[in-house]
């Protein structure tokens, strides 16, 4: 009897840890998917609710390959938004060292593309490369630098499939 007991407690402090862990990511022990949107991170019996919602509409499955459904909340989307805002805030800079081939921010741009960074000094000799195709004139903005790099990156033979962040 004692280690039946053992073995229960044992299995409910695993249970309220998974949870805390579930709940920190937005999402109660069903997990991501069409349930986590619709009856949130509550704990109890609402997950089994949420758990079969998932399960009736493979929404956890297809919102973990797409990074939808409240799955991945490192996803393609909130990495490119990051890049904007970086792009952005950092474009002087950032053309700078493009025009130079390396440089602390172009790392981190390379980062934000989900380039290792073993493929920093590849990045740097690409954008370098091609920089009159990525920065176009003095009136090329943060995006449209973005949207020529993302381009030259989507047909770079190393690159394009390295570096896990490049949309297109």
């Amino acid at each position: 009897m004692k280690k039946l007991l053992m073995v229960g407690a044992l299995v409910l402090s695993l249970v309220s840890v998974s949870g805390s862990a579930m709940a920190a990511s937005g999402y109660g022990d069903a997990g991501c998917g069409l349930g986590s949107i619709v009856f949130g991170n509550e704990p109890g019996a609402v997950q089994i609710l949420a758990a079969t919602t998932n399960g009736t509409f493979y929404s956890q499955t297809f919102g973990i390959t797409t990074g939808t459904s409240n799955c991945n909340p490192a996803g393609l989307v909130k990495l490119e938004k990051e890049r904007e805002v970086f792009a952005e805030q950092n474009y002087s800079t950032l053309v700078k060292e493009m025009a130079m081939g390396e440089g602390e921010n172009l790392d981190t741009l390379a980062g934000l593309y989900g380039c290792s960074q073993d493929s920093n000094a590849e990045f740097g000799s690409l954008v370098q490369e091609n920089f009159a195709n990525i920065v176009k004139s003095d009136t090329t903005n943060s995006q449209d630098m973005l949207s020529s790099l993302n381009s030259e990156l989507a047909g770079h033979a190393v690159l394009s499939k390295s570096c896990t962040g490049i949309i297109g």
